[in-house]
């Protein structure tokens, strides 16, 4: 039997200890996107079944394609409820990545149909958050309920970006989902950033500073198309 990295690691130790303080309802929120070139950040919140515990659930860049995609649907099918956000390329270059990841995480969790006590977050320190929550760094690795939002969240993300590559063909988005490889570089340069790239990243930002009147064209309207998801 192949013994995976998480099989040592106690995923519902944050969940378990919050549940034995008498907290009965908890959330996890993580995001997908938040380094590529091009395409929305991905933000997801959900809230696990504390008696129907999903064997697996990791962090979603640790596991593979095939596993995601079950764990995606198994979670949609058993957890209490689930939000998914899509931040804008616009609001990413408007706000900045942080700011718009942060954004995303405020709708998620409070789009959620049930109201959490507890929020755990990947990383993101969000002081704002009138609801108890923690931050927790490497949270995808290390919690249940963050790790579902990690998976969630990269697979919604996946699927978009799979059918901007049927828009937009010229930049391989089914294969690289709008990272940064040097095939998509090339692609940039040899064509123009298409509207769904951050045009404050480089090298698209780079690309327009040569090119203004491109610039003014190709984002004087929102091509983005997002079906925000929930439960």
């Amino acid at each position: 039997m192949r013994h995976h990295k998480y099989d040592d690691i106690d995923m519902y130790k944050y969940e378990n200890d919050l549940y034995d303080s008498g907290v009965k309802v908890i959330a996890g929120v993580d995001e997908a996107g938040r380094g590529p070139l091009a395409g929305p950040v991905v933000v997801a919140a959900v809230i696990l079944d504390e008696f129907d515990r999903i064997p697996g659930l990791f962090d979603s860049k640790q596991i593979s394609e095939k596993k995601r995609e079950e764990l995606y649907k198994q979670i949609i099918k058993r957890c209490k409820a689930y939000k998914i956000v899509y931040v804008s390329v616009k609001d990413i270059d408007e706000m900045n990545i942080y700011q718009a990841t942060k954004k995303g995480m405020f709708e998620a969790i409070m789009g959620l149909k049930i109201e959490p006590e507890h929020v755990l977050i990947d990383a993101m320190p969000m002081d704002e958050l009138k609801i108890n929550h923690t931050s927790v760094i490497h949270g995808d690795a290390l919690s249940a309920s963050i790790a579902a939002a990690s998976i969630l969240a990269k697979v919604s993300r996946d699927h978009y970006m799979e059918k901007m590559d049927i828009k937009y063909p010229n930049y391989g988005f089914k294969n690289h989902k709008g990272y940064g490889t040097k095939t998509h570089i090339e692609a940039i340069w040899k064509y123009g950033p298409s509207k769904i790239h951050r045009k404050t990243y480089s090298p698209v930002s780079d690309y327009l500073a040569k090119n203004r009147q491109l610039s003014l064209d190709l984002f004087n309207d929102d091509d983005e198309d997002y079906n925000h998801e929930e439960k």
